[in-house]
């Protein structure tokens, strides 16, 4: 079997970038983004693009950089956030966007790797979120019906890989990037480590191969965090 393994983003993102075109992006706030492959699709230049993700970044990282560069049209996530950039887009009617429940976002992901076109929930019955979708009563309680999400690439961020793709995910970071790597017809994975083939306890292992297309190491790793700010501890205090 050929390896996995790219050896720059630029090579990995060759041939499956083009207008119009829907990406998922892994990440949650700060935690977890493949911030050495957005760059890479700033420069290719794409527009039009429909963006899956948790939210847009943070001002001057992440998909921020896509979002001040003109190249997207629509988002589809579930939070807005302190990125001025976006509000400021979509209010002005600039940016479309589908805001979409956390847990609702996730599960639409989810099953659009599963194969299931559709679901019913009770989150979001009666509000904005239900509107002009299908509302259906099951054992008394009325649920909405949601759509699956998929896309044509998903550039997701792992921990470790080997050259089939099997991934492990480090703590947080496995938040939305293991569902998204199933979602999509093309799967590019950066991670922080490449390790030769059986290093990977198949226990341990997040992620099968079967699911990834193309792995990179990551070029930049920023490690940025939100900090725990705490007072000051009083000496007498119980």
């Amino acid at each position: 079997m050929a390896s996995k393994i790219y050896p720059s983003p630029q090579a990995a993102l060759d041939g499956v970038l083009h207008d119009g075109m829907t990406i998922m992006s892994g990440g949650f706030g700060l935690v977890g983004n493949p911030e050495s492959l957005i760059p890479e699709i700033k420069r290719v230049g794409v527009k039009d693009l429909t963006i899956i993700s948790n939210n847009c970044g943070a001002d001057g990282f992440g998909l921020w950089m896509l979002l001040d560069n003109g190249q997207i049209r629509k988002m589809v996530s579930s939070y807005v956030g302190e990125n001025k950039l976006f509000e400021r887009l979509y209010l002005s009617g600039e940016l479309e966007l589908e805001l979409t429940p956390q847990g609702t976002l996730a599960e639409r992901i989810r099953a659009g790797g599963a194969g299931i076109p559709a679901f019913y929930t009770r989150t979001g019955v009666g509000t904005l979120v239900a509107e002009g979708k299908p509302v259906e009563e099951f054992d008394g309680e009325l649920y909405v019906r949601e759509r699956w999400l998929r896309a044509d690439l998903s550039i997701i961020k792992a921990w470790r890989a080997d050259s089939e793709g099997n991934l492990m995910f480090r703590k947080t970071a496995r938040n939305f990037n293991a569902p998204m790597a199933t979602a999509g017809r093309v799967t590019v994975v950066e991670v922080d480590e490449i390790v030769g083939d059986g290093v990977l306890d198949g226990d341990a292992i997040h992620l099968p191969g079967i699911y990834v297309d193309r792995v990179i190491k990551s070029t930049i790793a920023e490690r940025k965090i939100e900090k725990l700010t705490t007072r000051p501890r009083l000496e007498n205090a119980r």
